[in-house]
């Protein structure tokens, strides 16, 4: 970059979740690289401690603060006595708790208003729940990008049936939703959104300007992508899969350390880890099933598992089946809190991952090249788990009228993943090939980006310019 050219401000604002904030961050990292771009990030505080050790992490490894181009600036959400600002964050936020937190982060518009006026950014990235936001930003001149944080085959599922009144129709039929999938969805009440308009996704597709950034990648998701373009009438922009290299000086406290040294004892691709997330629970019946799972396979596993009660009120011999942890011993990790997960999958002892289907988590299984066997819980992780599927890169476990899954169904599906002969090896290949070509992608799909979001911000000088 020249000297004299001109440094674009960006202003990023992910909703609260972590995973809407860390892909928001790892765009955030990406883009500062450019040197062509500063980056503020917008967030409460709750989740801007990770994100500032993140960041110092980050600037350890390129050994040069100047290759790091990010302010994080505080958002103030109103105070509330059933939500204190520990809270303000959905990492361990209680489920009766996220409605409060919506409707507080809501708001903080006032708030962020005044960051906007302050910072004056010549461009605001913002997350699906904060429509408001791109409208404030329109109110001042200021361009708007919605970055859309989950796949475009959800989205284009969703939105085809928005537009055309029938999934029926949908062009790639090996995505779908089983009718206790289509009940769970129409069960779920939809928060009132401040400045929402009636269009598809709160009117954010339509707000935002010229184009629509996804996390998502072309490898994985090309036609969805495109048949999302078409339906937006605007151009998607993948912008790769946003998964944070794994690094050995990372997260490296005595409880990581323990899980790392227990997994390098293990032989190649022969343990398979089992997570649901940080913000999904299961009831006590699918855990038992589970665990019964895990015996029948006789597979080794690491299993990060959480409950729907206080998890320090509990203890962990109680909640699965009586013997479970003796019986496993030695070829079974159970591990009650957190885990360094994205270490976990790129460990080559790690042959497979029993995932709930967050966006995320398939991003990081598929990068490392690990075939995911798919439990999804809600949302749009049933269609990322019928992606994973059609791309020949994992299996979906099956469920019970009851939406539980048995312990037959558990040892069955990661066997065929991680033990049977007959089509393990095509399911690993292609998961593998699928990882090698979203680590190429990246740097391509970080260019892209970058380049997209220079022109909009040189249009928009110079239409202020002539003002």
């Amino acid at each position: 970059m020249e000297k004299d050219e001109t440094k674009f401000t960006i202003l990023m604002f992910p909703w609260l979740a972590y995973s809407h904030v860390f892909p928001f961050f790892e765009l955030a990292k990406s883009l500062s690289k450019r040197r062509t771009f500063h980056i503020y990030f917008c967030s409460s505080a709750a989740n801007l401690g990770s994100i500032e050790n993140n960041l110092n992490n980050h600037k350890l490894r390129c050994n040069d603060d100047d290759d790091v181009s990010i302010d994080l600036v505080e958002l103030q959400l109103p105070p509330s006595p059933q939500l204190p600002p520990h809270f303000h964050t959905t990492k361990n936020l209680p489920p009766n708790l996220v409605p409060i937190l919506l409707q507080t982060f809501q708001e903080s518009s006032s708030s962020f208003s005044r960051i906007l006026i302050d910072l004056k950014p010549d461009l605001l990235i913002y997350d699906f729940f904060q429509p408001w936001a791109a409208k404030q930003a329109l109110s001042l001149s200021i361009p708007s990008i919605y970055f859309a944080t989950a796949g475009a085959a959800p989205f284009s599922y969703f939105h085809h049936l928005h537009t055309h009144g029938s999934a029926s129709t949908f062009p790639y039929q090996e995505i779908y939703l089983s009718d206790r999938e289509k009940a769970d969805l129409n069960a779920v009440v939809a928060p009132e959104i401040k400045d929402a308009d009636q269009d598809f996704a709160f009117g954010n597709f339509k707000l935002s300007c010229d184009i629509v950034l996804i996390k998502s990648s072309k490898g994985l998701e090309q036609k969805y992508i495109d048949y999302l373009s078409v339906l937006c009438r605007k151009k998607v922009v993948p912008t790769g899969p946003l998964v944070q290299e794994s690094n050995i000086k990372d997260d490296d406290d005595d409880e990581s350390e323990v899980i790392m040294q227990w997994l390098s004892e293990k032989d190649r691709f022969s343990t398979v880890l089992i997570c649901f997330g940080s913000e999904h629970l299961l009831p006590k019946e699918q855990i038992v099933e589970i665990a019964k799972g895990l015996e029948q396979c006789c597979t080794n596993f690491i299993w990060i598992v959480r409950f729907i009660m206080d998890e320090n009120a509990l203890r962990l011999e109680d909640e699965l089946p009586e013997g479970f942890l003796e019986r496993v011993e030695g070829r079974g990790l159970v591990v009650q809190k957190w885990a360094p997960q994205a270490k976990i999958l790129s460990h080559p002892s790690i042959g497979g991952f029993v995932s709930h289907c967050g966006w995320s988590s398939i991003m990081e299984s598929l990068y490392f090249g690990v075939p995911i066997i798919a439990l999804p819980i809600k949302f749009d992780q049933p269609i990322n788990g019928r992606l994973v599927v059609e791309a020949g890169c994992g299996v979906e476990i099956g469920r019970g009228e009851n939406g539980i899954c048995s312990a037959e169904e558990v040892a069955k599906a990661i066997k065929k993943v991680i033990m049977e002969d007959s089509g393990e090896g095509l399911i690993r290949y292609n998961a593998r090939n699928l990882g090698e070509k979203m680590k190429t992608e990246k740097e391509i799909a970080a260019n892209e980006v970058a380049e997209e979001l220079l022109l909009i911000c040189k249009k928009s000088k110079q239409h202020a310019d002539k003002i």
